[in-house]
C-alpha cells in the first residue's frame, strides 16, 4: 500500500507529491489561523482541516477506511508544517504570495485532484462522482476550514482553482488510470494552474 495514497503500485510517484501538497495546504491553514486571530487550538485545527479534511470527505463518500485516521504520517507531516512555518514565522513573510507556493499549492491541488479521481474510479462511480471526488479531495479542506471561521469558501469566489480539479476528475473518466496517462493529466493540469495563475483567470460572474 502507498504511503500515503490507496492508488495503484505504478503511480508511487504520487507519494511524493502529495507529501507536498499536505505541507502546503498546512501551511495555508496556519497562515489563515493566525490572521484571523486564532488562539492556538484555531491554529492547529485550520492548519488539519485545510490538508487532511478533502481526504476525510473523499473516503466517507467512498465508503473507505479513513485514511488520516488510521495512518500516523499524514498527521504528523501537518503537526511539523505548523511547527516549522511557527519557527520561522511565515506569518511576516506574506509566503503565500509567493510564485514558488503557489507552485507547491498547484502541485498539491493536482495531486489530490488525480488522487480522489482514482478513488473515483477504483469504486467504480460514474462520471459525475469521480468529478466530485476529485473536487471534494483538493477543495474540501480549504472550504470547511472557511466555514470555520465564517467566511465564504475562497474557491467560489477567486482565481481559476477548482476548475481545474474538476477538468482532472473530467479527464480521467474517460481516459482511465494507466501511469502514462496519469502523469500527462499531472503535468497538463500543473501547466493549466499556473498559467491561469500568471494570466489572473477568473470564471465570469453574474451581474447584478
Amino acid at each position: 500500500m502507498p504511503l500515503l495514497l490507496h492508488i495503484p503500485k505504478g503511480l508511487k510517484i504520487f507519494e511524493i507529491t502529495d507529501i507536498i501538497g499536505i505541507i502546503a495546504f498546512s501551511i495555508s491553514g496556519y497562515l489563515i489561523g493566525v490572521r484571523k486571530n486564532l488562539d492556538l487550538l484555531g491554529v492547529i485545527l485550520s492548519a488539519f482541516l485545510t490538508a487532511l479534511g478533502g481526504g476525510i470527505i473523499r473516503d466517507v463518500v467512498a465508503n473507505r477506511e479513513i485514511f488520516a485516521f488510521t495512518a500516523v504520517l499524514p498527521g504528523m507531516v501537518v503537526l511539523i508544517s505548523v511547527f516549522v512555518s511557527f519557527v520561522f514565522k511565515f506569518h511576516k513573510k506574506e509566503i503565500e504570495n509567493k510564485f514558488l507556493f503557489v507552485v507547491i499549492d498547484t502541485i498539491g491541488l493536482v495531486s489530490f485532484s488525480i488522487s480522489g479521481a482514482l478513488v473515483g474510479l477504483n469504486v467504480h462511480f460514474n462520471l459525475l462522482g469521480v468529478m466530485f471526488l476529485a473536487f471534494i479531495t483538493s477543495v474540501g479542506g480549504g472550504m470547511l476550514r472557511d466555514m470555520l471561521i465564517n467566511e465564504i469558501p475562497f474557491i467560489l469566489i477567486k482565481n481559476f482553482y477548482a476548475s481545474v480539479s474538476l477538468i482532472i476528475g473530467f479527464c480521467l473518466y474517460f481516459l482511465k488510470s494507466s501511469p502514462f496517462v496519469v502523469v500527462v493529466i499531472f503535468v497538463l493540469g500543473v501547466t493549466l494552474r499556473l498559467f491561469a495563475y500568471k494570466k489572473d483567470f477568473h470564471l465570469p460572474k453574474i451581474k447584478i
